[in-house]
């Protein structure tokens, strides 16, 4: 019989939320793993403050009415006819393009409030004090993001959008779940992996600076979040049995398949669009069209697109094999994925942003740029 957690290494060692006495026994404070230290170590190489207008001012202006926030490619209904020719009024259509950057930056946010949520409840359930100060360290960093994110959306828009049904019931289904196992493959690898290809997607696209340095400070943090992910799968997937890889295998592309339709599913969006006297079912059906397998794995090929670094990370850990082959490669090249090594979209961009908060921090003592892993 399969063990329920499936955990191959004692460093993913798990408690109930509610067993605190299994955290007073003696031997534990003398079994800490140091799989995790350079990640925790790092920690003070990309701090910043979002309540802190040396790192970013939310006071920075921009022109909402008179200019998009996103080229309008980066807005798919825009691409149907029907949502074209509707929205033909130059300042109408801005303000569509920067409301549905709001749906965006809105995901984002409840994104970052689940990643919070997450990271806090492992710290109740790991024994092993590296693992659980690790994830001490991340809770306090997606603090900062839901701060950061909800003062964006308060400058630009007054306030976010409701989370959509599809994120908030797979947001609610990992951080629900009692195996670390799921926590770790739903959060730190899938979303945290969409993340990072989301974050350097908008990086390269948004018009305005103000998102472009919130972007690229979030990324500082989700380089070393994704790492974590990325120890627990070296650790892990080798150890396991077929049944067990069957198990974690499954449960990834239920996430995938779970974000990749909160992301272009045109359902998803039926608000916005009665907001701007258009048929949801009209746009639904030319956004079907447009939307073909072919076009996706087309697009889905270019270097910065937001499933490339969620679909490298369980290529890369071993979690795809034959029997889930078919169902990725229907949206990236997975021959293609292999050949790039272990670099991913946006670690030059958090790179660069790591360097700009050196230059805060320690402007009197320089110091190397590494995103740091085992």
């Amino acid at each position: 019989m399969t063990d329920k957690n499936i955990t191959k290494d004692a460093m993913y060692d798990a408690v109930a939320p509610n067993d605190f006495e299994s955290m007073l026994e003696l031997d534990r404070y003398n079994n800490r793993s140091t799989a995790f230290d350079k990640i925790i170590s790092a920690t003070h190489d990309h701090f910043w403050d979002p309540l802190d207008k040396a790192y970013i001012d939310f006071d920075e202006p921009f022109d909402m009415e008179n200019q998009a926030l996103v080229p309008e490619e980066f807005v798919v209904a825009l691409q149907t006819e029907y949502v074209s020719n509707h929205l033909s009024d130059p300042k109408t259509r801005i303000r569509f393009i920067n409301d549905s950057t709001l749906r965006i930056f809105s995901s984002i946010l409840h994104g970052e409030q689940g990643a919070l949520n997450l990271s806090a409840s492992l710290c109740h359930v790991l024994k092993d004090q590296g693992a659980q100060e690790y994830a001490a360290n991340q809770t306090r960093e997606e603090a900062r993001h839901v701060t950061a994110f909800a003062k964006y959306i308060k400058a630009r828009w007054g306030r976010p959008v409701e989370c959509g049904p599809t994120l908030k019931a797979l947001l609610v289904e990992i951080i629900d779940a009692p195996e670390v196992y799921k926590k770790i493959i739903g959060m730190q690898m899938l979303v945290e992996g969409l993340a990072m290809g989301a974050f350097a997607s908008l990086f390269n696209a948004i018009n305005d600076p103000l998102g472009k340095k919130l972007l690229q400070l979030v990324m500082t943090d989700e380089a070393f979040h994704h790492k974590f992910g990325k120890i627990w799968a070296d650790r892990t997937v080798p150890k396991l049995s077929a049944e067990e890889h069957a198990i974690i295998e499954d449960w990834a592309a239920h996430c995938f398949q779970a974000v990749l339709f909160n992301l272009v599913g045109p359902t998803q969006q039926r608000d916005l669009y009665e907001a701007y006297g258009l048929d949801p079912e009209k746009v639904i059906a030319e956004f079907a069209q447009i939307m073909t397998d072919d076009a996706r794995r087309e697009n889905m090929k270019e270097q910065t697109n937001i499933f490339r670094v969620l679909v490298k990370t369980l290529l890369n850990a071993g979690i795809i094999t034959e029997r889930t082959k078919a169902f990725y490669g229907m949206y990236v090249d997975l021959e293609e994925l292999k050949a790039e090594g272990d670099r991913m979209v946006g670690d030059d961009i958090a790179e660069d942003g790591i360097r700009y908060l050196q230059a805060i921090n320690f402007k009197d003592n320089p110091r190397p740029v590494s995103l740091a892993a085992e």
